[in-house]
């Protein structure tokens, strides 16, 4: 994925606004064997682009005053009530440097699977993304968990699926659950409450 940005040499918060009233979004790339350089990017743009989850888990390609870099997003700043990006943070990327960063992970067959299908539970969702470690070319765009074989009451962790070649697991929790199903809230409460009527009834 590709973005433009162009570099500016005036910093300071007077500055910052003065860009953004212009239309555009104050950002910073750092990393690699360059200094941190501040830059600015079209809003517009940027706003649509961060609305991509992949956005958020590739490899990007920043063009800057004509030349590529290969960077990733570290942190974005939204206005508190406006729909306004205030501030990027890029890290840029180095080809034989391994690089830390979030993946989004991908749900498949959760409706074809046991406890959905024989047991009318519900599947959660316990994690959005998982935090990895890889060479750049090796970077998922997102991970797939596939719950086709989740059972009644059964919880995915970590260490039940297999992850892309050349990813490693970063968390620091030791085998985390992803997924969860989960009997159907209110249930229980219902058939008490009939079985409640009933005795009364008698």
């Amino acid at each position: 994925m590709k973005f433009a940005a162009s570099s500016r040499s005036v910093q300071g918060s007077g500055a910052s606004r003065r860009l953004r009233r212009a239309g555009q979004v104050p950002a910073v790339v750092y990393g690699g064997n360059a200094e941190p350089q501040v830059i600015a990017l079209d809003h517009n743009q940027i706003y649509h682009d961060l609305n991509k989850p992949a956005f958020h888990a590739s490899i990007l390609t920043m063009e800057l005053d004509g030349k590529a870099q290969d960077v990733l997003v570290r942190a974005v700043q939204w206005h508190p009530y406006k729909q306004q990006v205030m501030h990027v943070d890029f890290q840029r990327v180095m080809a034989g440097e391994k690089i830390t960063t979030r993946v989004p992970l991908n749900y498949v067959n959760g409706d074809a699977s046991p406890a959905v299908k024989l047991h009318s539970q519900v599947i959660s969702h316990v994690a959005v993304d998982l935090e990895i470690t890889c060479l750049p070319k090796d970077l998922p765009t997102e991970i797939t968990v596939d719950l086709g074989e989740m059972g009644e009451n059964a919880n995915m962790l970590l260490s039940q699926i297999k992850l892309p070649a050349g990813v490693e697991y970063a968390g620091t929790e030791e085998d985390p659950v992803l997924a969860a199903a989960l009997a159907v809230g209110g249930a229980k409460a219902e058939d008490e409450g009939e079985e409640g009527e009933s005795s009364e009834e008698a």
